[in-house]
Formats: structure tokens, C-alpha cells, sequence
């Protein structure tokens, strides 16, 4: 029987460090759960710092609208203001200032 070609993708290249110390009881508890997933307490590390790492910046990059805010944007999409004086200005500032 001819055996199937398995693609694996290749690790990236871990050039850079980043160094921490703590306490005992942190310590065995990332060693107890790299060792349940069979994982190296690096490879560990890594994959959790990372993901928390996604997380955090997702939940800083999002916006989040109450209901109300909600309505208010898309009514104010759907129906836009005429643009005041002001806003006249700030654009006509803004296009001076800014070369395309």
C-alpha cells in the first residue's frame, strides 16, 4: 500500500526571548497543564501568551454599542446631516493640510 505524503507546515523561527520569573506554585501549575496537553512548557507558554495576547488586542480594537449608540450610528448613516458651516471648514482645512 503506498503511503500518503503529509504536508506539515514549519515552525517559525524563534529568535527573539522574552524572560519572566514566578513563584513555585505557578510554575508546577504551567508544567501540570503543558504536560496535559503533551506539550513542551515553552510550546505551552507560547500558544497561551499569544492567544491572550489576540484576545486582548481584539477586545481594545473593537467597539462595543449599547442598543441605543447602535440605533443612533446606523439611523445617522442611512439619513446623514447636512453639513454645517463648520464642517464645511473642517473639511476644507482638512483637504489643505492633507495631500493625497
Amino acid at each position: 500500500m503506498p503511503s500518503k505524503k503529509v504536508k506539515t507546515v514549519p515552525e517559525p523561527v524563534r529568535v527573539e526571548r522574552l524572560g519572566f520569573r514566578l513563584d513555585e506554585q505557578t510554575k508546577d501549575l504551567i508544567e501540570r497543564a503543558a504536560h496535559l496537553e503533551c506539550r513542551k512548557v515553552t510550546d505551552f507558554c507560547v500558544a497561551v501568551l499569544a492567544d491572550a495576547a489576540r484576545r486582548t488586542i481584539a477586545e481594545h480594537e473593537t467597539l462595543r454599542l449599547s442598543e441605543r449608540d447602535r440605533e443612533v450610528f446606523f439611523d445617522t448613516l442611512m439619513s446623514p446631516p447636512q453639513a454645517n458651516e463648520r464642517l464645511i471648514r473642517a473639511l476644507a482645512e482638512h483637504k489643505r493640510r492633507i495631500v493625497s
